[in-house]
């Protein structure tokens, strides 16, 4: 198998686990929602780690087979093999609305990337990597911020929180490759601040995500996250790794338009997850149906009075069937104070003699 061939089959087994690592990370969080970002008690959360760390290494591997414009693009293709993976094996389906707005999220990102050029390799400076990491992890910290106070609405909050964990892993890819870089040039003590580095931004993307998949759904988080990573590393390979885009002027024109497809992807999936997301400041119509149904007021009947007033059946009724049963029990009724009811004594039969003649 020749080089290319290897680096393309491992792209898409890593985008194969990357998916398989989202899925079991959204179906932790639907099980306990009340464990904010990393449920660590529960070995499913940690077989999603485990998938989302193969599917990295996987990458890194492909990167090193296969050129980066081809690998890159490969890359989005998480999205499309998401939704019918969870399909397949939890049963969730996606609406054609999700399913659109993914496509137009991959095709996007494969755009964009698939039009950045090589870099020249040249490292970062220690001011540049601070300040690039200070700027980042400023911006991740105000999303999580941002999300906190948008509890209310679940996709708005998970949107924002995917945001953060795609700028955490774009970060940490972005100081992956300036360690390779220095790598190049030896191996030296410098280098473990930015492996330090790398160890914050890929555990906060890791809770981040975890945290995005609460009451967010699958194809909206996992579509932002999978466009802002790769994004953000191109955008900072572009300004400090002197990256450029293919075809000059004609190929940013497109890199633009194509990142205009990927965001109207990701508007579609988060309009489509607002409306499958109920209000919670509004009753659902299963809570209506469940409600306790107010008794009924009875109907008062017409007041009977006077004999004249009464059907002519309750009239001609014997005396002992007028009588209410309630009475009747209430002759016989023992008392506290009498106890209980006496038998009526035996009548007497007076003899008299017979008169006299």
């Amino acid at each position: 198998m020749s080089a290319l061939a290897l680096s393309v089959l491992l792209s898409l087994v890593s985008a194969v686990a990357y998916a398989g690592g989202a899925i079991v990370q959204e179906q932790v969080a639907v099980s306990s929602p009340d464990e904010r970002f990393a449920p660590l008690r529960r070995p499913l959360w940690w077989a999603a780690v485990a998938l989302t760390g193969i599917g990295g290494l996987l990458h890194v591997v492909a990167l090193a087979c296969g050129p980066l414009s081809l690998v890159q693009p490969l890359g989005a293709l998480t999205i499309v093999f998401a939704l019918p993976m969870a399909a397949l094996f939890v049963g969730r389906r996606a609406g054609a609305t999700a399913w659109r707005g993914a496509l137009m999220a991959t095709v996007g990102l494969a755009g964009l990337l698939s039009l950045v050029g090589p870099s020249d390799g040249q490292p970062l400076t220690g001011a540049q990597r601070v300040g690039t990491a200070l700027v980042t992890g400023g911006a991740v910290l105000t999303l999580m911020i941002a999300g906190r106070a948008t509890h209310r609405h679940p996709a708005v909050r998970s949107m924002l929180l995917a945001t953060a964990a795609g700028m955490a892993f774009g970060m940490s890819s972005v100081f992956t490759k300036t360690v390779t870089v220095d790598w190049t040039r030896g191996i030296s003590a410098a280098d473990l601040p930015s492996l330090a580095a790398i160890g914050v931004f890929a555990a906060s993307g890791v809770l981040l995500a975890q945290a995005a998949y609460r009451g967010g759904g699958l194809a909206a988080p996992l579509a932002t996250l999978t466009v802002v990573n790769p994004v953000l590393a191109a955008a900072i390979g572009i300004t400090m790794f002197g990256e450029t885009f293919r075809y000059g002027s004609t190929g940013t024109a497109l890199a633009l338009t194509s990142g205009v497809v990927a965001a109207g992807g990701l508007i579609l999936l988060t309009t489509e997850r607002l409306a499958h997301t109920p209000n919670p400041a509004t009753p659902t119509e299963s809570a209506k149906s469940t409600a306790p149904a107010e008794p009924a007021e009875p109907v008062p009947g017409p007041r009977i009075t006077k004999k004249r007033d009464r059907p002519l059946e309750e009239r001609d009724r014997p005396l002992e069937e007028k009588e209410p049963e309630q009475l009747r029990k209430r002759r016989v009724r023992p008392t506290a104070r009498s106890g209980p009811a006496r038998p009526a004594p035996p009548t007497r039969h007076i003899l008299t003699p017979p008169a006299r003649r």
